[in-house]
Order: C-alpha cells, then sequence, then structure tokens
C-alpha cells in the first residue's frame, strides 16, 4: 500500500470561447468613448462624495440623532399610547361583545339553512352546469386554435427570426458598455487620485517649498540684520534726541520765564516766648 500521498493537482480551467469580429470591433471604440465621457462624471463624484460624507457625518447623523432621541421617540411613544386608548380598546371591545356573537349566529345559520339550500340546489342545476362546462370547453379550444394560428405562430416567427437576433447583437453592445464603463470607472479613479496627488505635489514645491525656503534664506536673515543693524540704532538715537529735545525745551523755558518756583516751604520752628508750650504746661 503506498503512503505517500499524492500531490494535488488543480484542473485546468475550461477553454475560453474566442470572441467574435462584432465583440472586437465593438469593443475598444466604446471604451475610448466611454472613458472620456466618464472620466469628468469621476472627479465630480469623487469629489461631491467627500462633502456628502463631510455634511452627512456632521450635520445628518447629529441632527437625526438629537430629533430622535428628543422629539420622535417621545412623540411616538405618545401615539402608540393613544392609539392603544382610541383604537385598540375600542377593537377588543367591538370584537368581545359584537363580532363574536354576530359570527355565532352566522355560523349557525350556515350550518342549519345555507347548507341545506346549497345542496337542493346542487342537485337542481349539475346537469345545466356539466352542460355549461361543456359548451365552454368547446368555446375555449375554438378560441385556442384561433389565437394559435392568428397569434401564437407569428409571434413565434417574429421571435426566432427578428427579435432573437437582434436581441444577440444588442446584448452584446450592451455587455460591452457595460465593461467599458466599468474600466472607464475605474481608470477614472485612478486618473483622479493620480491628479490629486500631482497637484498636491506641484502646490507644495511651487508655493509652500518656495516661501519657506525664502522665509528661511533670505527674509528671516534680513530681518535679524535690519533689526540687529537699523531698527535698534534708530530707536536709540530717537529715545536719544528725544531726551535732548526735551532738555533744550526744558532749558528755553527756564531761560524764558525762570526756573518754576516750588509749593513754599512749611515753618516747623518751634515758637518762642511767654506762649511757648511744653510737655509740662
Amino acid at each position: 500500500m503506498d503512503m505517500q500521498k499524492q500531490p494535488y493537482r488543480q484542473p485546468p480551467p475550461p477553454a475560453q470561447q474566442p470572441e467574435g469580429c462584432l465583440v472586437v470591433a465593438v469593443r475598444i471604440p466604446v471604451r475610448v468613448v466611454v472613458f472620456l465621457v466618464v472620466l469628468p462624471v469621476r472627479l465630480l463624484w469623487d469629489a461631491l462624495a467627500a462633502v456628502a460624507r463631510f455634511l452627512w457625518r456632521h450635520l445628518v447623523v447629529a441632527v437625526a440623532r438629537f430629533l430622535w432621541r428628543y422629539l420622535l421617540t417621545p412623540v411616538g411613544h405618545a401615539l402608540a399610547r393613544l392609539l392603544h386608548v382610541l383604537l385598540v380598546v375600542p377593537l377588543i371591545w367591538l370584537y368581545r361583545h359584537l363580532l363574536t356573537p354576530l359570527g355565532h349566529a352566522l355560523a349557525w345559520l350556515y350550518a342549519r339553512v345555507l347548507t341545506p339550500l346549497g345542496q337542493a340546489l346542487l342537485r337542481i342545476l349539475r346537469p345545466v352546469a356539466r352542460a355549461v362546462a361543456w359548451l365552454l370547453g368547446q368555446l375555449a379550444t375554438a378560441l385556442y386554435r384561433t389565437a394559435r394560428v392568428l397569434l401564437v405562430l407569428p409571434a413565434v416567427a417574429l421571435w426566432r427570426w427578428i427579435l432573437a437576433p437582434a436581441g444577440r447583437v444588442l446584448l452584446v453592445v450592451l455587455k460591452e458598455v457595460l465593461d467599458a464603463l466599468g474600466v472607464a470607472w475605474r481608470a477614472a479613479g485612478h486618473v483622479a487620485r493620480a491628479l490629486g496627488r500631482i497637484l498636491g505635489t506641484l502646490f507644495r514645491w511651487i508655493l509652500l517649498e518656495p516661501a519657506r525656503l525664502l522665509h528661511r534664506t533670505v527674509l528671516a536673515p534680513v530681518g535679524h540684520v535690519l533689526r540687529d543693524h537699523l531698527l535698534k540704532p534708530a530707536a536709540q538715537v530717537a529715545r536719544a534726541v528725544g531726551r535732548a529735545v526735551r532738555q533744550a525745551r526744558a532749558d528755553l523755558r527756564r531761560a524764558l520765564f525762570g526756573a518754576p518756583s516750588g509749593p513754599p516751604a512749611a515753618d516747623r520752628r518751634e515758637p518762642v516766648g511767654r506762649d511757648t508750650r511744653t510737655l509740662d504746661g
């Protein structure tokens, strides 16, 4: 007995049937035209999808949660209680006190009156019903044969020789259009993502990187130089000039009007004489 397991061999895939000339002739032009039509639609779709996701997340979900919690749930509970009081309770009372007795009365009437009457009528009308059924069968047979000659056979010929070939051609064209739409949609998605990455890279290298490099290599050093060698000395000179101007103004005022007189000094000397007050007096 061979104890070694034989390796699993995957069965060969079924051979694909060669595609017809109509499929090959329709596929490439349809896919090119559909790609050119689908590309702007896919770009617009991606943008609208991003905006819709943002709006849905921040507006619709929050508003729906608020309405569900604080409006719809209380209103639903109130309506449920109101319907129970106005509809369920009256229906239960109506079923229990009116419909149930009426049903029992109808059942008694059916069993005691209608059933015997129906059986009597059936014995009288059974031959008539058989005759009518035979006539209806003959009429149905005649109508079937007439409809088969006038409708069914022309419809079968129309389907077999006109509609079926046209349907197969339209099915091939529709399949290729759908395949082209799928391929174009996926290709447009790749193009949109690549275009977004290219635009982001161009924006970074055209605007952000030159602005950062300009600030780092030109504006910041120039600003430091201007601050250290121009603005600070100018500020110091301005302060010195201000002090000199104020001093000159004060000197001019003293020269014209004299030195300003200060408040009179208080006479803090002790009184002398007989009225001198001491700690004892």
